[in-house]
Parts: structure tokens; sequence; C-alpha cells
């Protein structure tokens, strides 16, 4: 396997979202057991019990009375659980307003595990069982998928709003979270071919200079280090999840010269790539 696998929404569902109740008694066999990325967020809120999973080489743990969301580039494992209740939401990007992903997606760490108040725990359940509910036994009806959305909003919107109150950051203009929000976007889908500030800032019509000075006041970290971790990121993943050898991802990631990406990536790492991978197979 020389790449990783994506477990794709549009294979489960054509309505853009997936809802499960799930108990202590539930089997997730069914789940992908190995290593893989979604091209959909995933979202988590456990009623009781305990779960864990590797989410990027990084174990989490996610409590009883917890929110926890997975972010479509994010490499993991099948959740683990212990007599676990609660909800698993699969939902497409497409269905998350800009203004709700950045609110998901600004932080530079990975995130954390939220835990509820039993108040808020309370209207999470009462609106994820509505949506259960209709979504499961009004399939097919008139206005089906505008109820199920209009109920994913006022989901996604709450757990933002939890969010928000827990990880606080500086205030920004409209203005400047758009533009970081755009930047990530692009970083995303072509860090692999472009990997120039000033191309992004063209793409986005904006100065050089103006980008990594946004950039910069929202996430605290230039444009230039926002390139490198992408880089380093997707190198980490594709060196433990796959089994391509160095030159492989070093072409993978549009290094033309190897040495420069060994070089690179020890930079970051404090090792080379190849002592890294036999270090994280042990």
């Amino acid at each position: 396997m020389n790449s990783i696998p994506i477990d794709q929404l549009k294979n489960k569902t054509n309505a853009g979202l997936q809802i499960k109740i799930f108990s202590r008694d539930d089997s997730y066999d069914n789940l992908p057991g190995f290593a893989h990325r979604d091209d959909h967020y995933i979202f988590f809120l456990l009623k009781s019990g305990s779960g864990s999973l590797k989410i990027d080489s990084q174990d989490v743990v996610i409590g009883g009375g917890s929110l926890y969301y997975i972010l479509p580039s994010q490499v993991h494992y099948r959740i683990q659980v212990d007599k676990a209740e609660g909800w698993f939401l699969a939902i497409d990007p497409c269905l998350i307003l800009p203004g709700l992903r950045e609110a998901f997606e600004r932080g530079p760490d990975l995130q954390l595990p939220c835990k509820l108040s039993d108040d808020e725990l309370k209207q999470f359940a009462v609106l994820l069982d509505l949506l259960h509910e209709e979504f499961v036994n009004s399939h097919g009806a008139k206005y089906y998928l505008q109820i199920i959305h209009s109920l994913l909003q006022s989901f996604l919107a709450m757990s933002a709003s939890i969010y928000d109150k827990v990880e606080k950051v500086p205030h920004t203009d409209n203005r400047s979270a758009e533009l970081t929000r755009q930047f990530k976007e692009l970083l995303t889908a072509h860090v692999q071919t472009i990997k120039s500030p000033s191309m992004y800032a063209s793409m986005l019509n904006v100065s050089t200079g103006y980008l990594n000075e946004v950039i910069k006041k929202v996430t605290g970290s230039t444009v230039s280090y926002w390139i490198g971790q992408e880089l380093f990121i997707e190198a980490k993943r594709l060196l433990n999840h796959t089994d391509a050898d160095v030159k492989e991802i070093a072409h993978q990631l549009g290094y033309s010269d190897q040495a420069y990406f060994i070089r690179s990536f020890r930079k970051m790492a404090g090792s080379s790539p190849l002592k890294y991978k036999k270090l994280t197979k042990k």
C-alpha cells in the first residue's frame, strides 16, 4: 500500500450526512480497522462510557459527556470503545458553512475532546435523537433533505459555539478570518505542487506581504511555516501508514530533490525520514 486509503461518504449515503446511535453492546467491525482518512468530517458525542483512537500518530481519549470531531485530512484508526453510548455523525464538508468550518479548523494543534455541562449534554441529546429519527424514518418524504440539513446546521452551530468558548483566539475581522480559511483550503489542495508563499498570495489576489501579515495575525505563524507544517504532517502520514519508500514519498510531495526533502524532514523531526519510519513501526 503506497497511499493512504480514503473513506468516501458518497459510498454510504447520498444525503451528505450519516448519523448513528451506538450503545455499549454495539460492534464496530464494519468500520475500517486500518489507517485511513475520510473525505468528510466525523463527530462523536459520548453520552457515557469512553472511547480512544489514534489520530495523526497521537492518542486521543474521549470521556463520557464529551464532544469530539475528526477533520477530513486527518489519518486515524477505528475508535475503540469501553461501554460507550452516544452518537456518530459523518458530514460532507460542503454542508458546513464557511464560518463554522473556520471554528473547527482554526487551531494549529490537534483538537481536543470538549467536556459538556449536564445542560449542554441534554440539549445535544434532544437534537441528535430528533435528527436520527428524521434521518432514519422520514427518508423519501417531501422536504426530507431540508429537514435533516436544518437540524444538522443547529448541531454544527451548537458545536462551534461550544468549542469557541473553550478555545479562545484573538479577535479577527471577517476579512482576515475568510482569507485565512481560503489560504488553508488552497494549501490542503495544492501543497504537493505549490510551495511558494507568493503563488498562494497570487491565487488569493493579495500581496505576499499582506497574506503573511494576515496569516500571522490570525494563527501566530507565517505562511512559510504553514506550508512546511502541511508538508511535514503529510510526510509523517505517508511514512506511518504506507509502504512507500522515502524516494516515493518525496516524489508524492512534489520534491524533485530527494536529498532536500530528507534535510527538510530532519530539520522538522530531528531525525531522517527512514529513522522516523523505523521508530514508528516498532
